[in-house]
C-alpha cells in the first residue's frame, strides 16, 4: 500500500510500534500451522501483532528436527525465520524504514535489560527468546547508524539473558549455516573494535570495566559455540581423567585465606556446561577459531589486572580469560605466566613459613644437581623423590646446577638441562620413541622395555617448560597434545602421526569392489616391535576368523586406530599425563589453550623472522645500532642459511625457536665486549645476551662468528 502511494509514513509508524514493544515483536512472527500461512498482504495497518505474519506468504518450517549433530530440537522457538528473512529484505531497502528500527530498538532495549534483570521474564515466557531472534536477523546491525547506541544497549541486554535461553541461541544459530553465523560473529567483533578503538584505556579506565565490550565478548561467546555446534564434532573419545579425591584437610592457603588465588583444578565455561561441547570436542568448526581473537582487545589488555579478577574477583568483575577465544595465544600465554610466578611466589612464601615453625633450612626452589653424563639417572631419581614426597615442590622455580661447573642459573642453565634430557630420552637407541623419518615426529614406542618412570619424567619436563617459559625442541603429533587435554586418538588423528597407515585404511573405507576378495583383510592386525619380530593382535574375539566386509569396515577402521594410537601406548601414555599433571594439574592451562596452542607453548614457533629480531634489539657498552660492527653483524646473519641462523640462535639464547609471538617477543642484547682481539664472541643465554668484541673487518667477524656458533657447549665463568 505504501509503495502505491509513495508515502511510507504509516508503515514506518508501524514498525515503531512494533519493534518499540516488546510483547508485540515476541507475538510476531509466529509459525502457524501451514494452512494458515498463506495471507494477503492488504492488512498492513490491522492490529500490531498481525503486522508481520502477514508477510508471511508460504513459508516452511526453518530448520528440520534435528541439528547438524543430531540434538534434538526441543529448543526450536516458535519465529517464523524466513518470514523474517523476507520482511527484513523489504525494508532494509526503504531508508526512512532504518532509521524507524534504530529508534524502536533503542526504545526497546532498555526495558528488556530491567526486565530480565528483575523480573525474570524469560522463565515465566521462553517465547521472550524471539525477540532477540528477529533482531539479530537484520544484516544491518554492523553499520554506524546501530554502533553508537543501539547495538550497545541491544548487546546488554542479550547478555543478561539466563544461560539455558543463550543456550537455545547457541543451538538455533548452528543450524543457520556459515553466512548467517559468520555475519553474527563480524556484528559483535565489529562492535568491540569500533568501541576500543573510540576510546582510551589505561591502568585506571581499563577494557574490563567497558559495559559496551563485556556485553558484547558475552554474546560473541554464543556464536563461538554456534559455529562449534554447526561444524564437525566429536563430544565421545574423551580420556578418563583420574580425579584425585578431595581430602577434608584445611590447606595452609585456606588457613591464610589465599585459597581463592589457588582454586583447584580448570574451571568450566558454564555455556560449554549446558551446552554439553567444549573447543576441544571440536573437529572443524563453522568459522575458523583464529577469526574469533579481536586484535584491538589484545592490543589494550592489562593481563595482571584482568589475570586478578580471573582469579579472585570473578563475581564482581568480568576478566577475558572466561571467554579466552578472544584472545591471542601471546595474551593468554602471559595470563599463564602470571598463574605460574604467583604459584612460585606462593610456594616459596609457604617454605619460609614451614622452615620457620620446623626449624629447618628452607629450600625456596625446585633445585636439581645432575651430572652431565648421567643427566637422565640424576634427574629421574631427582624428581622421582620430590614427586613422591611432596609433588608441590613441582610448583616451585627450577633451578639447575651441572656438578663441576660454575654456572649460576639465571634461565640458561635450564634451557641447557632441557635439551640435554630430551637429547637422551628422544634417543632412538633408549627405545622409549620411534621415529617417522617422513614426518619427522616421534611417537611412543608400544614394545618399549623402559619403565614407566621415565615416561612420567618426561611428562614432568613438559610440564616444567611450560612452567617455567622454557621452549623445548619436541616433535609430536598434534594427537599428543589432544589426549593431554582429554581426547582420545581417533581415525582423523593418524593423517599427521601415522600418515601412511591413515592412507591404506582411506582406501579400505573408500574401496568401492569386493573387499572380502580383493584385500583379504580379517580383524586380526600384525605390526612390528622394537626387535623388527611381528606382533599379532586380534581388533575383536577371534579376529582371525573375521573378513573385513563393506558392512563392518568402519568399525575395523575405528577399532585399528583406537589401537595404535590408545590401546598399544596406553600404559607409556598414561605415565606421561600422570607426569605433566604433576606440575600443571592446578593450572588453566586446559581452560585457556587449545591443543594446537599447547604446542605452541611448548615448542615455540618454527618461523625464525630475524628482521623483527634486529627492529628490537638493543645494544650496550658503546654499540649502538648505527655502530659499523652491528651493521656488519646484521648483514652477516641475514646472510646465513636456514641452519645457520638456528645455530645462531641456540648460541645466543639457548634455543632454535622462536618464542610465542615470534622472534621480535626476544628482546635479544648485544654488548659490546672489548676492541678488536681474537677472542670469540660468548653469550649468555640466561639474558639472551650476545658479548661481541668489536672486530676489525666483517670477514673476521663472520669467520669469529661461525666457530662460536659450530662449537658451543657447556658452563663456564669467563
Amino acid at each position: 500500500v505504501c509503495e502505491e502511494e509513495g508515502n511510507y509514513s504509516a508503515l514506518v509508524r508501524v514498525i515503531g510500534r512494533i519493534f518499540s514493544n516488546a510483547d508485540a515483536l515476541m507475538k510476531s512472527f509466529r509459525k502457524e500451522e501451514p494452512s494458515a500461512a498463506a495471507k494477503t498482504l492488504n492488512s498492513l495497518k490491522s492490529k500490531d501483532e498481525e503486522k508481520q505474519s502477514d508477510q508471511k506468504l508460504s513459508s516452511s518450517a526453518s530448520s528440520p528436527d534435528e541439528t547438524p549433530n543430531g540434538i534434538p530440537n526441543s529448543f526450536e522457538p516458535l519465529v517464523d525465520i524466513d518470514a523474517v528473512r523476507r520482511v527484513y529484505d523489504k525494508l532494509l531497502s526503504i531508508d526512512q524504514v532504518e532509521s524507524a528500527l534504530v529508534n524502536a530498538l533503542i526504545y526497546l532495549t532498555p526495558n528488556l535489560e530491567l526486565d530480565l534483570e528483575y523480573l525474570d521474564v524469560y522463565e515465566a515466557n521462553p517465547d521472550y527468546l524471539n525477540i532477540f531472534i528477529i533482531v539479530m536477523e537484520n544484516s544491518n546491525l554492523h553499520s554506524p547508524e546501530y554502533l553508537e547506541v543501539a547495538l550497545p544497549l541491544f548487546c546488554k541486554a542479550m547478555s543478561k539473558l539466563p544461560l539455558t535461553a543463550l543456550a537455545r541461541l547457541s543451538k538455533l544459530w548452528s543450524t543457520f549455516g556459515l553466512p548467517h553465523v559468520r555475519r553474527m560473529m563480524e556484528t559483535f567483533q565489529q562492535l568491540i573494535t569500533f568501541t576500543v578503538v573510540s576510546n582510551e584505556y589505561d591502568a585506571e579506565n581499563l577494557i574490563n570495566d567497558d559495559e559496551t565490550v563485556v556485553a558484547a565478548t558475552k554474546c560473541l561467546r554464543v556464536v563461538f559455540y554456534a559455529s562449534i555446534l554447526g561444524g564437525e564434532v566429536d563430544v565421545e573419545h574423551n580420556e578418563e581423567d583420574d580425579e584425585d579425591a578431595e581430602s577434608d584437610e584445611l590447606t595452609l592457603h585456606e588457613l591464610l585465606g589465599e585459597d581463592r588465588l589457588y582454586k583447584k583444578g580448570p574451571r568450566v565455561d558454564p555455556l560449554e556446561k549446558e551446552l554439553s561441547v567444549r573447543p576441544i570436542d571440536s573437529i572443524k568448526p563453522l568459522i575458523p577459531f583464529e577469526d574469533f581473537v579481536n586484535e584491538s582487545v589484545n592490543e589494550v589488555i592489562e593481563m595482571d589486572k584482568d589475570f586478578t579478577f580471573f582469579k579472585v574477583n570473578a563475581e564482581t568483575k568480568f576478566s577475558f580469560q572466561s571467554c579466552p577465544f578472544i584472545l591471542s595465544v601471546i595474551t593468554k600465554s602471559q595470563g599463564l605466566y602470571y598463574d605460574n610466578r604467583i604459584r612460585m611466589y606462593s610456594e616459596r612464601r609457604l617454605t619460609a613459613l614451614y622452615s620457620m615453625v620446623q626449624g629447618q633450612q628452607p629450600n625456596p626452589y625446585l633445585k636439581l644437581k645432575v651430572r652431565r653424563d648421567h643427566i637422565i639417572d640424576d634427574a629421574l631419581v631427582r624428581l622421582e623423590m620430590i614427586s613422591m614426597e611432596n609433588p608441590s615442590d613441582l610448583k616451585k622455580q627450577l633451578y639447575v646446577e651441572f656438578e663441576g661447573e660454575q654456572g649460576v642459573d639465571e634461565g640458561g642453565v635450564s634451557k641447557e638441562f632441557f635439551q640435554l634430557v630430551l637429547e637422551e630420552i628422544f634417543n632412538l637407541d633408549i627405545g622409549m620413541f620411534t621415529y617417522d623419518n617422513d614426518t619427522k615426529l616421534f611417537w611412543f614406542n608400544s614394545s618399549s622395555l623402559e619403565n614407566e618412570a621415565q615416561y612420567t619424567l618426561i611428562g614432568i619436563v613438559l610440564g616444567l617448560a611450560i612452567y617455567n617459559n622454557c621452549i623445548l625442541d619436541v616433535h609430536f603429533p598434534m594427537v599428543v597434545y589432544r589426549k593431554l587435554m582429554g581426547k582420545k586418538g581417533t581415525f582423523l588423528d593418524l593423517s599427521d602421526s601415522h600418515p601412511v597407515l591413515y592412507q591404506s585404511l582411506k582406501e579400505v573405507l573408500e574401496y568401492s569392489g569386493s573387499l572380502e576378495e580383493d584385500m583379504m583383510l580379517t580383524f586380526q592386525i600384525s605390526h612390528t616391535d622394537l626387535f623388527g619380530n611381528p606382533v599379532l593382535y586380534d581388533l575383536k574375539e577371534k579376529g582371525d576368523q573375521i573378513p573385513v566386509t563393506k558392512e563392518n569396515r568402519q568399525e575395523f577402521v575405528h577399532l585399528y586406530a583406537d589401537y595404535i594410537l590408545n590401546k598399544s601406548v596406553e600404559s607409556q601414555f598414561k605415565a606421561f599425563k600422570k607426569g605433566f599433571l604433576m606440575v600443571t594439574n592446578e593450572s588453566p592451562l586446559k581452560y585457556l589453550f587449545r591443543p594446537e596452542e599447547v604446542e605452541l607453548l611448548i615448542c615455540g614457533s618454527r618461523k625464525l623472522d630475524f628482521e623483527a629480531l634486529e627492529k628490537t634489539t638493543e645494544y650496550d657498552g658503546g654499540y649502538t645500532k648505527d655502530s659499523q660492527i652491528i651493521k656488519d653483524f646484521w648483514e652477516t646473519i641475514h646472510s646465513f642459511g636456514e641452519e645457520q641462523k638456528r645455530l645462531f640462535l641456540q648460541f645466543t639464547t639457548g634455543t632454535d625457536r622462536a618464542p610465542v609471538g615470534g622472534l621480535g617477543k626476544l628482546k635479544m642484547i648485544i654488548a659490546k665486549n672489548g676492541s678488536d682481539s681474537d677472542r670469540l664472541p660468548t653469550s649468555h643465554t640466561c639474558f639472551n645476551a650476545l658479548l661481541l668484541p668489536e672486530y676489525s673487518s666483517k670477514d673476521k667477524l663472520k669467520e669469529r662468528l661461525l666457530k662460536a656458533i659450530t662449537y658451543a657447549k657447556g658452563f663456564g665463568m669467563l
